[in-house]
This record gives structure tokens, sequence and C-alpha cells, in this order.
């Protein structure tokens, strides 16, 4: 669950011409609108926008123009990267059918009020000629206006304001005498009168103010009643970035559940360095339960951005995901992994983390010299100075300075599981002492542990021989 939380997001775009697959590296959320940054598998930049979650329009953009919408919502949206676990989320499906563009605008008419098309116009301005969407626009404004629909026509006239408000038109026209009653309703009006009238207008201006908590509380509110329990998280993230409300956790937990399971939200927050284990009394019965269902890891790194504030209670836990976890995970971890180790420095636990120290050692050999292992490993052997396997370690990067102790180092790492440096370390010795058949003989031994049958027998050919020649003296 918890590679499937972390892994980008992959998705299949269908238009006329061709099928691409790609993968989401951006999502920026803007009010109702979200863009989605698709980078295929040859490298193209696709952007997608979308609004109510339905895919309006996509291309390839080389470059985004500098105040397009796309810009826009980047710039003064919430966005997620690539990594983060809700992207997955947002996105309703992960295959789409991008329209031909001269279809676009018809098709919208069947999704769509008029006044949502007028402003689903003006995100389009990365894919159309800005003269264009203008005219869309103006065409919805008076087609309003030629039915007596003065109320709409002004809604349609701010829409266009907001997209071009230095045109000499348009600043005419919302001057206009038949609109003064609706400019006083707009300044005089609280925001649930506002929102009565015109909805999509109220959405974009607690978005655009959201900062302001009262507009952004608001704004909630909109978003609990249509049920975008995704979006209300996505805004409560990026309020706790700013002022961070351990006290908010319970509460954004139950609208969270409404789309993921405890142990996934679990996960979610502590990815996204929010510690829920102190504010959720359900947290520590969640990890148990990943710990019974064997996902070690996913406990582990729900777990290991909060050790300096974890309560002791979680410290058998702690115990268990270290005495337990694969020595690759551990080591991708390890300076976590010493400060679990400090929370509990007791004799009989380090006794008991001899196998999992040496996995470990196993582990990191198969990646770095001894010398670096030894100094990545430092600060373990400081918790645990009684280890006798870190000893070992010790006394192995003493001998390594030694060319008469080679058949030693060699042991070691005989023991260690390091068969190649234990064949140089016998090499080493045998050729400094050629009469001597013991370290021949470690050497076909260290070959029969490689699955390398004819080495191994050439070796034990020359040990037959040497040890003739030893007797026969």
């Amino acid at each position: 669950m918890n590679k499937e939380l972390n892994k980008p997001v992959e998705i299949i775009i269908k238009d006329k011409k061709k099928m691409v697959k790609g993968k989401v590296v951006r999502t920026a959320i803007y009010a109702r609108s979200k863009v989605l940054h698709v980078k295929t598998v040859e490298k193209e930049n696709i952007y997608l926008i979308l609004f109510n979650n339905v895919l309006i329009y996509g291309d390839v953009i080389d470059e985004i123009a500098e105040g397009s919408f796309i810009d826009k919502a980047f710039r003064d949206g919430v966005v997620l990267e690539e990594s983060h676990p809700l992207i997955s989320q947002l996105i309703p499906n992960q295959t789409v059918s991008v329209p031909s563009q001269n279809k676009v605008f018809s098709q919208l008419q069947s999704h769509f009020s008029l006044q949502e098309i007028a402003y689903i116009a003006t995100t389009l301005d990365s894919f159309f000629e800005k003269a264009f969407l203008i005219k869309v626009v103006e065409n919805i404004y008076f087609q309003f206006r030629r039915n007596g629909k003065f109320m709409k026509a002004f809604q349609v006239l701010q829409v266009l304001t907001n997209y071009t408000p230095l045109l000499q038109t348009i600043t005419e026209r919302m001057s206009s005498i038949d609109f003064n009653s609706y400019h006083h309703f707009y300044d005089s009006s609280n925001l649930p009168l506002l929102y009565e009238k015109d909805p999509l207008f109220v959405e974009l201006y607690c978005y655009k103010n959201r900062k302001n908590p009262d507009l952004r509380q608001f704004l909630e509110t909109i978003l609990q009643a249509g049920q975008h329990f995704v979006e209300i998280i996505v805004l409560w993230l990026e309020n706790m970035k700013i002022s961070p409300m351990e006290e908010t956790l319970e509460k954004y937990t139950n609208v969270a559940l409404n789309f993921v399971t405890m142990k996934e939200w679990i996960f979610i927050l502590s990815q996204l360095k929010i510690n829920p284990f102190r504010a959720l009394p359900e947290a520590k019965r969640v990890i148990e339960e990943m710990l019974d269902e064997g996902k070690f890891e996913m406990a582990a790194l729900s777990l290991l951005n909060f050790l300096d504030d974890l309560p002791d209670f979680y410290n058998p836990i702690l115990n268990t995901l270290w005495e337990t976890l694969n020595p690759e995970f551990i080591v991708e971890h390890l300076e976590q992994f010493i400060l679990v180790l400090k929370r509990h420095a007791d004799e009989e636990n380090h006794e008991k983390s001899e196998t999992q120290i040496f996995q470990l050692i196993v582990s990191l050999l198969q990646r770095y010299d001894l010398k670096t292992v030894y100094h990545k490993l430092i600060p373990l052997q400081k918790v645990l100075p009684h280890s006798v396997v870190l000893k070992k370690l010790k006394l192995m990067t003493m001998l390594l300075e030694d060319p008469n102790q080679m058949m030693e180092l060699g042991d070691y790492y005989h023991e260690l599981k390091q068969y190649d440096q234990a064949i140089e370390c016998y090499s080493w010795e045998m050729e400094l002492n050629p009469q001597d058949p013991e370290p021949v003989r470690k050497i076909y031994k260290m070959y029969n542990l490689k699955g390398m049958a004819k080495e191994s027998a050439d070796y034990q050919k020359v040990f037959i021989q040497l040890k003739a020649n030893q007797e026969s003296r």
C-alpha cells in the first residue's frame, strides 16, 4: 500500500491521432480547476486542464507563458509534486480522452452552465488565441443581455474583467448604468447571500483570498457541501505549513476517512511530516495492525520521521522493527535507526541486536569498502559499545593496514560472507608464502561457496599438491 501511495501516478492520454503514456509530475489546484503536468515517455510536457474533475483540454506545451492561467495555477494555487501521496486521489480517471480543439466549446455545453463555460474559456489561454477566447465569453455575455438576463450578463462581464481588466470595451460595459444595482449588490452583500446568487464568483474570491481565515473557512464550507473531501484536506495541509495546529488533526482525520483508510491516512501524514502519534489515539493501534499484517516497512516509514517526539509506549514497536526489518531497508534509513537504538539502550536489547548488526554489515559491505562501512557505523558503536560484531569490524580496519595479517582479515571477510574480499586476502597470503597450502585451501573453499566449481577444483588440485609436498619433507 505504501508503494502505491508513493509511486508517481501514471496516465494514458488519448486523442484522435494517438495514445501516449506519461507520469503526472505536478498537479496544481485552483478553485474548481486542476492542471496536470504530465511527462510522457518521449519526454514531452503535456498539460491537462480539468474543471469540476472533467477534462476540458490538453496538449504539448514547451514553455508556459507568463501570465497564462497555467502559470497562475502553479504560482497561486496549491501545487502537489510528483511524490505527494494525495495526487492519485485528485485524478478521477487515469485514462483520459482529449477532445479535438474545434469541438471543445460545443462539448462543454452539455456539462456546464454558460457562466462556467465563460470562466473555463479563460483557463485555456495556453491553447487558444486570447482574442478568440474573449470572443467566446463576449458571445455568452451578449446572449444573456439579449434575453434580458442582466444579472447573468453582469456575472459573465466579471469573468471577462478578471481575465482582461485593461480592455477598454469591457471597462465601459461594466460602467453601464444597467449594472449599477448589481455593483451595489456585490459590494454590500455578505458571502452567504452572494453565494446563493453567484457560487462561482464566491468560490473564486474565497480561493484567491484563502489566507484570510474567515474566507478559507467559508470555502471549506462550500467544499464540504459538495463532498469535495480531498480538496478540503489539500487546503488544510497548505494551511498547516503556514501555521501548524495539532489540535485540528482529529477534525481533518474525520474528513480524510471519507476517501482513505486510517492506515493510509497515518502513512500519508507521516510522509508529509505531520505527527499523528500524539494527537490521534488510534495511531498506535494502526501501527500494530501493520505489524500483524507483516507491513514492517510501512510501519517504519510512518514512525521514523517522529523519533524525537514519540511517546515511550512506542519503544516495543520500534524494537520489533529493528529486529525484523530487512537490513537493506535499515541501511537506507540508518541515521533514524541509530536513534531507535538510543531509545532502548539496555544490554538485553543489545544482545538481541547482534544478528541484525551482522546482517547490516553484510549489506553495507556489498555497497561500500570496509573503511567506509566502519565510519558509517561509528555512531552505532557509541550506542552499542559491547557489540561483538562491531568490535570485529573495528579489528578488521586495523588488520587492513597490516600485510602480515591477511589470513586473519580473510577469515573475518569469510565470516561476513564477503567471499571476493576473502579471496583477495588469501591470495595475498599465498604470494607471501607460496609453499603454504592453508591459504590455497581457503581459496578453493571460497570459490566453492561462490558456486564457481571449476575455479574451486583448480585450487583444490594446487592445495593437494602443496599438501603432498609439505608431508614429503
